[in-house]
């Protein structure tokens, strides 16, 4: 992932991005290069130009369902609606006590 990061920001400056410019990129942020690892993304990428990726990459993202928990979990929620009725008794018992003062703030508060 460094590397597509590092060939990004190299195209970024206008530059084309090689082993020399990548290269320089990860060293000057402190990262390790690794020669295989940096050759095999140069040459996925070699021939390509960075919109196009990014082009690519979105129409695969598009592909992938998000959101859909938030519709599974309102289907179960309306089932568990006896549950939420008794919850919030037990919510409005408790406001009716008194509420004892807590001694964690040792009588000063952080904003006297």
């Amino acid at each position: 992932m460094k590397y597509v990061a590092a060939c990004m920001l190299v195209s970024l400056a206008g530059k084309t991005p090689n082993k020399a410019n990548v290269t320089a990129v990860l060293e000057a942020i402190g990262a390790d290069v690794e020669g295989d690892s940096l050759k095999t993304v140069l040459d996925k990428l070699q021939g390509k130009s960075i919109e196009d990726l990014i082009a690519e990459g979105s129409s695969k993202l598009a592909s992938v369902p998000s959101g859909g928990a938030a519709v599974a979990s309102a289907g179960g929620a309306a089932g568990a609606a006896p549950e939420a009725a008794a919850a919030e008794e037990k919510k409005e018992e408790k406001k009716d006590e008194p509420e004892e003062e807590s001694d964690d703030d040792m009588g000063f508060g952080l904003f006297d």
